[in-house]
């Protein structure tokens, strides 16, 4: 298991404080087995193959990136800590993370990580490829 911190912006930690969210509750856990993310209260968990694909994003807009939040439109989670860089794991079967049950599962999870690049190389290692 490889275990990833996210990477936290000066700026906004006032505000993820009062969510729980600290460099000591927020890591995304890798393995064999799946991924395992926490996000303060918030957790996340699936299967290695339910994972399909990834991409990394760059620069946000901050009020959409910081936070735990669900997006309307296509229903992906965010995990983020900073607007800067972050990577995005699409599911084959949409899981629930932000609101308790299964009211709102979501077929992707953006998340602001420290080393993007290692969890990235990850990910190939395990035979999760990027879209085309």
């Amino acid at each position: 298991m490889q275990r990833f911190d996210f990477a936290f912006d000066k700026w906004f930690m006032p505000g993820l404080v009062l969510l729980g969210v600290t460099p000591m509750t927020a890591y995304a856990d890798l393995s064999e087995a799946g991924l395992s993310v926490r996000f303060g209260f918030w957790k996340l968990e699936t299967e290695l193959s339910n994972i399909t694909c990834f991409k990394v994003t760059e620069d946000y807009t901050w009020y959409k990136a910081i936070g735990a939040r669900g997006s309307f439109v296509d229903r992906g989670l965010t995990f983020g800590t900073n607007a800067e860089r972050g990577v995005c794991v699409k599911f084959a079967k949409p899981i629930p993370a932000l609101v308790p049950g299964d009211i709102m599962p979501h077929p992707g999870l953006t998340m602001t990580l420290a080393d993007i690049d290692g969890f990235v190389a990850s990910l190939e290692a395990l035979g999760v490829s990027a879209p085309a």
